[in-house]
């Protein structure tokens, strides 16, 4: 299952490490804020070589997640995993660029018409 999010990262947790019986292993995790009416906070895995895209981003900067859901039972308990498989930097969360509105000339006003009409 594939699904796509968009969102303000809040948190970048901190890069962790291990070794495991197919090598060392690095996860990173970080959390994102959706912009709907009611904002949720989301938290997303990264491992491997993906985790070094986490370290591009920074915070308040707007993503678009892609990542896919997957939950485990574990003596009972269920756990579930957001995996993010690519993290996109939003090209539309850019700053508004500030232009400058130049005065208006007389060039620019219509001249008035002048109607006969009574109304």
């Amino acid at each position: 299952m594939s699904l796509e999010i968009e969102g303000k990262v809040v948190k970048i947790l901190p890069e962790q490490t291990g070794e495991g019986k197919n090598g060392k292993w690095v996860k990173q995790d970080f959390v994102i804020e959706t912009s709907d009416q009611y904002p949720k906070k989301v938290c997303f895995s990264t491992w491997g070589e993906k985790a070094t895209d986490v370290k591009t981003l920074g915070i308040g900067e707007n993503v678009v997640v892609s990542f896919n859901a997957e939950s485990r039972e574990y003596q009972n308990k269920w756990y579930t995993d957001l995996r993010a498989w690519r993290i996109a930097k939003n090209s539309q969360s850019k700053s508004p660029v500030n232009e400058t509105i130049p005065p208006l000339t007389e060039d620019d006003i219509p001249p008035e018409e002048n109607d006969d009409l009574p109304f």
